[in-house]
């Protein structure tokens, strides 16, 4: 029954496993960025490949945090069983992140009421070496930490007697990242057995007791000083300091006992939960520059229609050229948005809205019906009166490009809004969302924008139109 057990578990590993390198492959391959959407997000784009290159390696990383002078490069090097990471008595020995291979191999397990052997399903254990928590450049270190945590699958995090307040926020920090965790109480030679103890508990029942359980606290000496009695020169004894060997048993059979029971799963959710991150980030990005370059077509559209509206005098092509615009609107907001929509689609999606804008459309038709006659009226009769009928025609030539164009700036935010929820109106129903929509339009501000625009547009027409007159009487 263990047996079977156990090769469930394996399966379900590997399937976990295939899974998400599938997965981090297609987000790959299907990124479809912009120049524009990328900027800002290299690293995040670059831990994706990083990512899926420790899958394609069935590699496990393993990253080390804590304070200058507790020890971190002694632990790692203890566990590697040879002197790969720097260290020495200089403040801040360790200044950027270190890579090390930890070969891993199948052993007898000593571990109680565990299989006979250990199989270590891994390819590669990457052990990393970070700078002190309290280095000078506490901004970089922050962001270096926060990256590691990000992608490694389990945090080592030591000390070298009782936690200070740093080291207790410090831990705080990584222990929201959600990556199992193992608090390494280092240099316990340098204590004696009770003291040793004291400070243990401390740990254990005070200081973390919140924060981490009994079984992820593991006490270690990396790198043991040891006296040993000497006979000098001139007969006398001494006593004479050296390094004894490493004291990590405790902390390698934690770890092995981790990576055999999790180690793969713990490597496929850690790389789902990264890419996840990404991933979200991009849409993030996605959806703001989209909406940045939505915002500037529809406003685009808003004085486009509203010159037309307002130079033309003719009441069916004010009809006519002002659903021109909008439908032209629509078709350019859902090529935006990666929507695929034909005029026919884009037609109906306007007649929708425009039902369900209800009083902005009604006033609209009403603006373009009387106010299109009323204009063509006073454009007839300018020459007549002498120019006299000009600034009527303009004040209702503005009022009537005024209004078409808060519609046509709450038709494209209600299609943005639409396309943006992949062309869905969403549980709520078109009428909800097209309210939503105009309940937070300031139709006043709007309306006013519009208008000085125009006046501006208008009058640098007016003053080439009377240079074009001088030059040709010339």
């Amino acid at each position: 029954m263990d047996r079977a057990i156990f090769s469930f578990s394996d399966i379900q590993a590997e399937l976990n496993y295939k899974q998400a390198k599938d997965a981090l492959q297609d987000l790959v391959n299907n990124l479809d960025l912009t120049v524009e959407e990328r900027a800002g997000l290299e690293g995040e784009i670059g831990g994706l490949d990083v990512m899926l290159d420790k899958l394609e390696r069935t590699c496990v990383q393993i990253a080390v945090f804590g304070m200058v002078g507790r020890g971190k490069s002694s632990v790692l090097n203890a566990l590697l069983g040879q002197p790969v990471f720097e260290t020495g008595p200089l403040h801040g020995v360790t200044r950027s992140t270190k890579v090390g291979t930890w070969e891993v191999k199948d052993s007898p397990s000593p571990l109680p009421n565990a299989q006979p052997t250990i199989t270590y399903r891994l390819s590669q254990v990457e052990l990393i070496d970070t700078p002190g928590i309290d280095e000078v450049d506490g901004q970089t270190r922050e962001v270096l930490a926060r990256q590691v945590a990000s992608q490694a699958d389990l945090i080592l995090f030591v000390v070298a007697g009782d936690i200070t307040k740093v080291e207790y926020e410090a831990l705080s920090q990584l222990r929201d990242a959600g990556k199992p965790m193992l608090l390494v109480f280092n240099k316990i030679d340098q204590y004696p057995d009770a003291d040793r103890l004291a400070i243990y508990q401390k740990i254990r029942d005070e200081r973390v007791r919140e924060l981490l359980s009994p079984d992820e606290i593991v006490m270690a000496a990396a790198s043991p000083i040891v006296a040993q009695a000497v006979r000098r020169s001139d007969g006398t004894r001494g006593v004479q300091l050296n390094r004894g060997l490493p004291q990590v048993e405790a902390l390698k059979l934690k770890i092995l006992e981790i990576l055999d029971r999790e180690g793969k799963s713990l490597v496929a959710i850690n790389t789902m939960l990264f890419a996840g991150d990404v991933n979200e980030q991009l849409v993030q990005r996605k959806m703001e520059i989209r909406e940045r370059s939505a915002n500037r077509m529809i406003w685009n559209a808003v004085m486009a229609k509203a010159i037309a509206i307002a130079l033309n005098p003719f009441t069916v092509v004010d009809i006519l050229s002002a659903a021109a615009i909008d439908v032209a609107l629509i078709l350019t907001l859902s090529k935006i948005y990666g929507i695929t929509m034909t005029q026919a689609g884009a037609v109906g999606l306007l007649q929708k809205i425009a039902i369900s804008m209800g009083s902005i459309s009604a006033s609209e038709l009403v603006a373009t019906l009387g106010l299109s006659s009323l204009k063509g009226l006073l454009g007839i009769a300018t020459p007549a009166t002498g120019g006299a009928a000009l600034a009527p025609y303009l004040s209702v030539a503005l009022t009537q490009a005024g209004v078409a164009g808060v519609s046509s700036y709450g038709i494209g935010q209600v299609t943005k809004a639409y396309l943006a929820n992949g062309a869905s109106w969403g549980p709520d129903g078109p009428k909800a969302v097209v309210s939503r929509i105009l309940s937070t339009l300031d139709e006043t501000s709007i309306l006013s924008r519009i208008k000085d625009e125009l006046r501006e547009k208008l009058s640098s027409v007016g003053k080439a139109a009377t240079r074009k007159a001088g030059k040709q009487e010339n």
